[in-house]
């Protein structure tokens, strides 16, 4: 377990202090200094899988810590006490740091460094991983890969064959918590009704 723990500590260092989208980037290069967000231990069972941080999480360093985390919270049904316990739950995004932002001041896509570079040796170092929250388009991808509609709507409305699915750790696909999918909320109540209760029974059990 020392050897484990020594190798996550390395790795996590290595990944704070990662600058490949501004040193050397696969496109244009970030345009600020990189500042990684994520939060992993070797004990949480349950990990949230976004996007990449917005310009208040990349402002305060802390995952979530806007609007759309206090949606995704009471969608998981969790405190923020419960949210940040790291020893109980991960925070893994797709983009490490906050990307930028688009003409519109939309936020740009992740970042694909990250996933190239990291996540793999990430996810194989957290063995103890019983379910990912894989929140938004990108991160569905990324862990159903080719099982992963071409769509979010096609990969939502078949979360529940993703989630029975036989594997470890488990995939529960969610839209993002973005007020920008109030209206793909409101056009599919099943979400509410039907998937809701589903994902806050299997965090609670996990947490």
């Amino acid at each position: 377990m020392r050897r484990q723990s020594a190798e996550l500590d390395r790795l996590l260092a290595n990944i704070c202090s990662c600058g490949v989208c501004a040193e050397a980037p696969s496109r244009k290069p970030l345009p600020h200094e990189p500042r990684p967000v994520l939060r992993v231990s070797q004990t949480a069972r349950l990990v949230v899988c976004g996007q990449a941080p917005g310009t208040r999480v990349h402002a305060s360093g802390i995952p979530f810590s806007d609007q759309s985390g206090d949606r995704l919270r009471a969608w998981m049904g969790v405190t923020p006490q419960e949210f940040y316990d790291e020893t109980r739950l991960a925070i893994v995004p797709m983009g490490f740091c906050f990307p930028g932002q688009d003409a519109k001041g939309g936020d740009l896509p992740p970042r694909t460094e990250c996933a190239k570079l990291w996540h793999s040796s990430l996810f194989a170092a957290l063995p103890q991983l019983e379910l990912v929250l894989a929140v938004g388009s990108y991160a569905q991808r990324w862990h159903l890969g080719a099982a992963a509609g071409g769509s979010l709507q096609e990969t939502m409305v078949e979360w529940r064959k993703h989630f029975r699915k036989r594997r470890r750790p488990r995939i529960f696909p969610l839209p993002h918590p973005s007020w920008r999918n109030n209206a793909w909320l409101t056009r599919n109540p099943w979400f509410e009704e039907d998937l809701l209760p589903v994902l806050r029974r299997e965090v609670r059990a996990l947490l």
